[in-house]
C-alpha cells in the first residue's frame, strides 16, 4: 500500500508518500511567510493552492514512483483554518477520483500520536501536543484518545511567534527565541497561568510584551519565557501521566524541537520511571507522511472517506475519533 497524504491546516503545505511499512519514501513541504503580521487564512489557502501541485510532483520525483503506483489518498481533514482545509482536501478529492484510489480524512493531532508512535516505537503515551495553533496533553483512554489539559487561549506557539514579531525576530520565531535563551542568566517574573489541567498564555504574553517594552534583556526575557511556559507544559503533562498511570510521554508539534523543552521532558520522565519519546523534526512539525501513515493505519481498519463525507472540520476534537485499530 502506498499513500500519498496532503496536510495543509495553517501556515504549511505538505505532501508526503509513505509505504504500508511506515518508510517514508518522501516528505516535502512548503510554509508561508507570516513575518509581516501572522497568518491569513485566505492568503495561506491561496500559498497552499499554489504549490500543492509542485509539491506533489516533488514528492513524487523524490519517491521515485509516479501518480499510477498512488493506491491511497489522504488529507488533514480537521482541525484548522477553513480556507486552508478547503484547499487540501480539494486537492485531495480531486487526486482520489483520477486515479480511482480510496481517499481518507484524517484528524491532524491524531496524525501526531499515530506517527510518533510507530516512528519510536512506543506503545501508549501521553502526548504533549505542543504547536502554533494546539497545546493539548492527549492519552487513550476509555477507546479514544482523550485530552486531558489544552490551553485555554492560544497556542503556545501562537504566543511565541507574536512575542516574536514583536521583538523583530523572523518567522517561526520558535527557533529565534530558543537561541536568545540560551544566553539568558536571569529568571524575570512572569504570570505561570496553570488552571486544573489547563493552561493559558495571553496572560505570560501581555507581560513579556510589557517588559520588553521596558527595555528589559532580551536574552533574559527569552529564557523566562521559556522557562516559566515550559514548566507549565511539564506540570499538566505529568499530571495527566499519573492520572492515566502512562509510563510514556511522546513530543509532538512544532514546539517540542526546542532543546530545552526536551530536556525538561526527559528529566520529569526519568524521576518518575517513564520514558520520553521524540520523533525526527520533519516528522514533528506538520507534514504531510504523519497524514498518509494515518491514514493507512485507518484503511486497514476498514475506514475510507465518501466523497460525500469528505467536508472539512474546522474543530475536529481529537475525542471524536473513533480508533478500531487500537482495539
Amino acid at each position: 500500500m502506498i499513500c500519498l497524504g496532503i496536510e495543509g491546516t495553517a501556515h504549511t503545505i505538505g505532501v508526503g508518500i509513505v509505504d504500508q511499512d511506515c518508510k517514508v519514501l518522501a516528505n516535502v513541504m512548503k510554509m508561508i511567510d507570516g513575518s509581516k503580521g501572522g497568518i491569513h487564512p485566505r492568503e495561506a489557502a491561496n500559498h497552499h493552492a499554489e504549490n500543492i501541485v509542485p509539491l506533489m510532483h516533488r514528492a513524487l520525483e523524490q519517491a521515485e514512483l509516479s501518480y499510477e503506483d498512488i493506491e491511497l489518498v489522504a488529507f488533514s481533514q480537521g482541525p484548522g483554518l477553513g480556507p486552508c482545509l478547503r484547499t487540501a482536501a480539494t486537492a485531495a478529492r480531486a487526486l482520489s477520483l483520477s486515479l480511482g484510489a480510496d481517499l481518507v480524512g484524517v484528524n491532524h493531532c491524531v496524525a501526531h500520536l499515530e506517527i510518533g508512535r510507530k516512528i519510536t516505537d512506543c506503545k501508549d503515551p501521553t502526548l504533549l501536543y505542543a504547536s502554533g495553533g494546539n497545546t493539548q496533553v492527549i492519552a487513550y483512554s476509555g477507546g479514544r484518545y482523550r485530552v486531558f489539559g489544552e490551553t485555554l487561549d492560544i497556542g503556545i506557539g501562537n504566543m511565541i511567534d507574536k512575542f516574536g514579531r514583536s521583538a523583530g525576530m523572523p518567522f517561526p520565531a520558535g527557533p529565534h527565541l530558543e537561541g536568545f535563551a540560551k544566553k539568558g542568566n536571569r529568571l524575570l517574573e512572569l504570570p505561570y497561568s496553570v488552571k486544573g489541567m489547563d493552561v493559558a498564555f495571553s496572560g505570560i504574553l501581555t507581560a513579556a510584551l510589557q517588559l520588553h517594552r521596558k527595555k528589559a534583556r532580551l536574552e533574559d526575557l527569552c529564557y523566562s519565557l521559556q522557562e516559566t511556559c515550559f514548566a507549565m507544559l511539564v506540570e499538566v503533562t505529568e499530571r495527566a501521566m499519573a492520572h492515566v498511570e502512562k509510563n510514556e510521554v511522546l513530543l509532538g508539534g512544532g514546539v517540542v524541537q526546542n532543546k530545552r523543552l526536551q530536556e525538561m521532558v526527559r528529566i520529569m520522565s526519568e524521576e518518575r520511571g517513564a520514558s520520553m519519546h521524540v520523533p525526527p523534526g520533519p516528522l514533528c512539525v506538520d507534514n504531510g507522511a504523519m497524514i498518509a501513515w494515518t491514514a493507512i493505519v485507518m484503511h486497514d481498519a476498514g475506514i475510507a472517506t465518501p466523497i460525500a463525507e469528505s467536508a472539512v472540520k474546522q474543530r475536529f476534537r481529537t475525542d471524536e475519533v473513533d480508533l478500531p485499530w487500537m482495539k
